[in-house]
């Protein structure tokens, strides 16, 4: 096994898209389809690598970014919007430590690549990068 990827997306369609390129190339693919499942199911799975979508019900992707950095647990566990991102969400992600990025619609073998890079950081402190800033928990 490659390592293990948790896919946080509220669209099926995209989760099983991610999950069928991942799985593809020998990862191990677990999905939840919201930020709130993604923090029950972070627990209990021990992913390598998470990929967050930013609009989601019940708790977006750049609260569940937020949250996972904030828990002992998860703080350095690699975080990876996939996304259609606007320029205040990449902002965001930034300022709450989201290591990559990957606009939708995507390549696939972009997709593969940012997971692999991000496969690289797992464990390793220098690929954690510390919340700068609370602008997330605005309500």
């Amino acid at each position: 096994m490659s390592g293990r990827v948790l896919v946080v997306d509220d669209s099926e369609v995209i989760r099983q898209l991610i999950r069928v390129n991942l799985e593809l190339e020998g990862f191990e693919v677990v999905t939840a389809a919201d930020g709130a499942e993604c923090l029950e199911v972070v627990r209990r799975v021990k992913p390598d690598v998470v990929t967050l979508d930013v609009v989601m019900p019940r708790l977006d992707g750049l609260r569940t970014a937020a949250r996972l950095r904030a828990a002992p647990g998860t703080s350095s566990l690699p975080i990876a919007i996939v996304s259609a991102c606007s320029p205040a969400d990449l902002d965001l992600g930034e300022a709450v430590g989201v290591d990559g990025y990957l606009g939708k619609p995507f390549d696939p073998a972009d997709l593969v690549a940012l997971v692999r890079r991000l496969m690289g950081l797992g464990g390793n402190p220098a690929g954690f990068r510390p919340e700068r800033t609370n602008r997330t928990d605005r309500g």
